[in-house]
């Protein structure tokens, strides 16, 4: 329905004024039903178009009252404020988003995309901070299939054997340091077969590498197996090294003229880019910096992979690496248009109020095992999916053990749960709910056939109506992400479902409804709430229970 809307505002714009070339606003759903179904502001068209905002809406009113589909799924159009349009669906209009409430996005030729997230350093367990990437990127892969992209879900090892972590866990693992001495490290070097290598090898570099590839391994396994995070790819940054490819990187920069040499270190000439500073791409000694083999791993994602688009999920202290990197593609030819970049804030855990503080190098932190253990998985991924990557997400340890309605993924599965038992009861399962709906005889007609009078339903037209403008915005939600990737929409939605459904099963009747056909028709709805909320739940990696 929202796209209906959409469509008919712009017919309606072009034909009031030709020479307007796009359509810069959309229209969105109303936080209140007194403002509306939907909205549609004309603030942003007033500066392009040379008009007051309301009298531009006014105008588009005017013509949107002639338009047939406006008058069949629009019941009432409204005028607000300095130039807000308000939208009520008609009954018509509520139908026609039920009829496609199992609309699946299946048009072809959309986008080829590579999601890189989670990204954790081969140095110890997957932590919280880890886990938001990854929870968030395996989810949006599945809303980015779902809408009908096709992903490659990849993770980018930092095994390289140049990189100061990996020599400091080899230092420690040599019995020389004491970084990343964490449990899962002196697990694997107790193991008879480590200790054998370990003997061999006096290296920080070599004895790190050996054993981040263990970590690694453990790793890989536990976020298959446990996390339920699916990856396609792990890309190792030491093949880079080993392939020979940063040296082509680097002619190919020097060809373009955007390095130069100083203090015996070349140079990359960051600034021309926006960055503060030039940034050193080959040290003094002769090593390349980290960023060479992120410019190769970009290059091999849309020139040898050939993806439309390639989005990462890094940590927001990675901020700073994304000039650099995006300036060294631009003067290697690459359209920067096509990177995006979703930086993660901070996870903190609260326990009894208090936050509990966490030291990864001193291998003072909780472990996303850990955590998964203690209060399960599926309220683990709940979590970390409530709230924008951009906003900090306070884990509160106490309401993720809760087991009642305070905790939000046992809400929402309680919802679940409920509607498949009364259609258990009803026994309507694999039933079509648009044509069970339409059997029904609709939201207030249903009385009509049997010559009772429609007033008898007034008192549940308000949860009935607000159920069905809830389940039709499902795939509305699933097409803004595919759009900005915010994945919290989902769980912002899915929760607010859940207390849209429960407020239509605690007043209105349903297996002993007054006549049949109602029963029917609210039977119907609860089978596309009980869809939704499955749906919702699987494309979030969490269960859907049929019994609590």
């Amino acid at each position: 329905m929202r796209g209906i809307l959409f469509e008919e505002i712009k017919k309606a714009l072009k034909a009031l004024y030709s020479d307007i070339s796009c359509l810069e606003t959309s229209v969105s759903r109303n936080a209140s039903s007194s403002f509306g179904d939907y909205g549609f502001a004309s603030f942003s068209l007033a500066a392009k178009i040379g008009r007051n905002p309301k009298e531009i809406a006014e105008k588009i009113k005017e013509k949107l009252l002639a338009s047939k589909k406006i008058n069949k799924y629009v019941s009432k159009i409204e005028v607000a404020g300095s130039g807000f349009l308000n939208f009520w669906l008609s009954e018509k209009g509520l139908e026609e988003g039920l009829k496609n409430l199992d609309k699946r996005f299946t048009r072809q030729g959309r986008e080829k995309i590579s999601l890189d997230y989670l990204d954790a350093n081969p140095t110890g367990p997957v932590h919280l901070g880890h886990a938001r990437s990854g929870f968030y990127g395996d989810v949006l892969s599945n809303i980015l299939e779902f809408y009908g992209h096709k992903v490659s879900r990849e993770f980018y090892v930092n095994n390289a054997k140049s990189s100061g972590q990996i020599q400091s866990l080899g230092k420690t693992a040599l019995g020389q340091g004491e970084e990343y001495k964490h449990e899962q490290l002196l697990k694997i070097i107790k193991k008879p077969e480590v200790k054998k290598k370990l003997v061999k090898m006096n290296d920080p570099k070599e004895a790190g590498f050996y054993i981040a590839g263990l970590i690694q391994k453990e790793n890989e396994a536990f976020l298959k197996k446990t996390a339920k995070i699916k990856f396609d790819l792990f890309f190792r940054e030491e093949k880079v090294y080993s392939s020979g490819m940063v040296a082509k990187i680097i002619e190919e920069l020097k060809k373009a003229g955007v390095t130069y040499e100083k203090d015996g270190a070349l140079w990359f000439r960051s600034t021309q880019y926006g960055d503060a500073e030039d940034r050193v791409i080959i040290r003094s000694t002769g090593e390349p910096t980290y960023f060479v083999p992120d410019i190769y791993y970009h290059l091999d994602r849309l020139i040898k992979r050939k993806n439309d688009k390639v989005i990462n999920i890094f940590g927001a202290d990675h901020y700073g690496t994304i000039v650099r990197v995006k300036g060294a593609l631009a003067a290697l030819g690459i359209d920067v248009k096509k990177i995006v970049y979703l930086l993660v804030q901070m996870v903190r855990l609260i326990k009894g109020g208090e936050e509990l503080k966490m030291q990864k190098r001193k291998g003072v932190f909780v472990t996303l095992e850990e955590l998964i253990k203690d209060v399960g998985l599926d309220v683990v991924r709940f979590f970390f999916l409530m709230r924008s990557l951009d906003t900090h997400l306070d884990f509160d340890l106490d309401l993720a053990k809760e087991r009642s309605k305070k905790n939000p993924v046992y809400y929402v599965q309680y919802a679940h749960a409920r509607a498949y038992s009364i259609l258990r009861k009803g026994g309507i399962e694999g039933r079509n709910p648009f044509r069970l709906y339409r059997v029904g005889g609709g939201i207030i007609n249903v009385f009509k056939n049997k010559g009772v009078t429609a007033e008898m339903d007034f008192g549940h037209i308000r949860q009935t109506r607000n159920l069905i403008l809830k389940l039709i915005q499902f795939s509305e939600i699933i097409e803004d992400i595919a759009k900005d990737y915010q994945v919290h929409r989902l769980t912002t939605y899915i929760y607010e479902l859940a207390k849209v459904f429960t407020d239509f099963y605690e007043n209105v009747r349903v297996l002993n409804a007054e006549t049949i056909n109602l029963k029917k028709s609210r039977l119907a709805l609860l089978f596309a709430s009980q869809k939704i909320l499955e749906k919702s739940l699987s494309l979030m990696g969490i269960s859907a229970p049929e019994k609590m």
